[in-house]
C-alpha cells in the first residue's frame, strides 16, 4: 500500500510539472524563439520551455532584488535561456587549466611607474568587434586572437581580425583540443613555431572540429615571437594593461548569474577562483557613483572591462564589467598571458 501511494505521488508530481507551463508567457516565449532562431521537435519543446521558464523566473527575481539595491548588476534573457547549467558548461566554456605548469612559463616583469584611473583600448582602435564562438568550447582561441590583434595593431596601426578556426584546426599538437578546450599560451606557441596565423577572412570560423589544418604561409596575417604570463594578482594585470595593451585573461563563469549577465558591475560572493573560461581584458575603470559606505551591500565600483566571445546579445554588447580589487574576484588575476610581436 505504501509503495502504491509513493508511486502515485511521483506520478502526480510528474503530471504537475508537465502542466506547469505559464501561458501568460506564451507571447514572450514565441518572441524569444524567433529572436534567437530556436526550433524544436514536438517532443523537445515542452522540456525546453520548462527550462526557459525557470530561467525567466530566476532573472525576474534577481532584477527585482537589484532594483532594491541588493545587487550591483542586472540579468537578462539571452540565447542561453533554454539550456541547463550543465549543458551551458559543456558547450560554451573550454579553458583547460589541467595541464598548466605556471612555473615553466616566461613571466612578464615590466615596470610601470604610473597607472591612470582608467584605460579602455577599444577607444584607441586595438579591439575588433565582438565575435561569437557558437556551440564550440573555443573561448581560448578567441581570447588568443584578441590579444594578438591588439599587439599587431600596436605594431602596425592596422587592425586585422584573426582566425580562431586556424587555431582550432591546427594547434592540437601543442596541447589544445579544438572545440573541447585549450589554452592561450599553447595557441601562442603554435603561432610562434609555425610562423604566423591566418586572417578571419581567409580562414573563416565554422565552430566545428574539422580535424584538417588548412593553414598555409600565404595566408599569414600576423605572427608572434613568443609570449609572457603575468605574475598572479590584479596589480600586475592593471600595470600590464597600461604598458602592453589587451591581455588574455581567465575567470570562473560557472554561476547561473554569469550566464545571464546583462549590465552593471558583476560581483557574486560565491564566485569561484578556479578559472574555466577565457576572455580578453581591454581596460579597467570605476563607476561615477562610489558606493554608499553605510550600505550593508557594499557594492563594488571599480571594474575590469572584459570582451567575451558569446555574441553581442550577452552582457553589455558582448562585454562585461567585472569587480576589480576584490581579491581576484572570479579568479581574474590567476592566469593572464599575452603574445610578443
Amino acid at each position: 500500500m505504501e509503495r502504491r501511494v509513493a508511486v502515485l505521488i511521483v506520478f502526480a508530481v510528474g503530471v504537475s510539472s508537465l502542466h506547469a507551463v505559464d501561458h501568460t508567457l506564451d507571447s514572450v516565449w514565441e518572441d524569444w524563439k524567433s529572436l534567437h532562431g530556436k526550433e524544436y521537435t514536438q517532443d523537445s519543446e515542452g522540456q525546453r520551455r520548462m527550462i526557459w521558464e525557470e530561467n525567466h523566473r530566476f532573472i525576474q527575481q534577481h532584477n527585482l532584488e537589484e532594483a532594491q539595491g541588493k545587487h550591483s548588476y542586472k540579468l537578462g534573457m539571452n540565447q542561453f535561456g533554454d539550456l541547463t547549467d550543465q549543458e551551458f558548461r559543456e558547450t560554451m566554456l573550454g579553458l583547460d587549466m589541467s595541464s598548466v605548469d605556471v612555473s615553466s612559463l616566461p613571466v612578464w616583469n615590466g615596470t610601470v611607474l604610473h597607472t591612470p584611473e582608467q584605460v579602455d583600448w577599444r577607444k584607441q582602435g586595438y579591439v575588433t568587434p565582438v565575435k561569437d564562438q557558437g556551440t564550440c568550447n573555443s573561448c581560448w582561441a578567441f581570447s588568443s586572437t584578441g590579444a594578438l590583434e591588439g599587439q599587431m595593431f600596436k605594431k602596425t596601426r592596422r587592425l586585422v581580425s584573426l582566425s580562431e578556426q586556424n587555431l582550432i584546426d591546427c594547434s592540437r599538437c601543442y596541447g589544445n583540443r579544438g572545440c573541447e578546450g585549450g589554452l592561450m599560451d599553447n595557441a601562442f606557441r603554435y603561432i610562434r613555431d609555425k610562423g604566423g596565423i591566418a586572417s578571419e577572412s581567409s580562414y573563416p570560423y565554422t565552430a566545428e572540429d574539422t580535424m584538417l589544418c588548412r593553414y598555409s604561409e600565404s595566408q599569414r596575417a600576423a605572427s608572434c615571437k613568443g609570449y609572457k604570463i603575468l605574475p598572479e594578482g590584479e596589480n600586475a594585470l592593471r600595470k600590464a594593461l597600461v604598458y602592453v595593451g589587451p591581455i588574455s585573461v581567465s575567470v570562473n563563469s560557472s554561476l547561473h548569474t554569469f550566464k545571464f549577465y546583462e549590465s552593471g558591475i558583476y560581483f557574486h560572493r560565491k564566485c569561484s577562483k578556479s578559472p574555466d573560461h577565457a576572455l580578453l581584458a581591454v581596460g579597467y575603470g570605476k563607476s561615477i557613483d562610489e558606493p554608499d559606505t553605510s550600505s550593508r551591500a557594499k557594492h563594488p565600483y571599480k571594474f575590469w572591462i572584459l570582451k567575451n566571445s558569446w555574441g553581442t546579445r550577452w552582457g553589455e554588447g558582448g562585454y562585461m564589467r567585472l569587480a576589480r580589487d576584490r581579491r581576484n574576484h572570479c579568479g581574474i588575476g590567476i592566469f593572464s598571458v599575452y603574445p610578443e610581436v
